[in-house]
């Protein structure tokens, strides 16, 4: 039940969105390119970050670099 508790968890690390162009998604509102966020969770395809509307998300790691 990690989903209970995913906005309380420690940060694992930090990335930064570099594009918000989706193609089947609309994403521009949810991420900010050149902003930072911090991961909560990770998988294979996507990370779990906090997003600008304060909740958490999954994002596909397209969007993001690493820092």
């Amino acid at each position: 039940m990690i989903h209970l508790n995913w906005e309380d968890r420690p940060t694992m690390k930090q990335i930064e969105c570099v594009h918000a162009d989706a193609k089947k998604f609309i994403v521009n509102n949810k991420l900010t390119p050149g902003k930072r966020y911090d991961v909560k969770n990770e998988t294979e395809e996507f990370y779990f970050v906090i997003d600008n509307s304060n909740r958490m998300a999954g994002f596909h790691k397209e969007y993001f670099k690493e820092l």
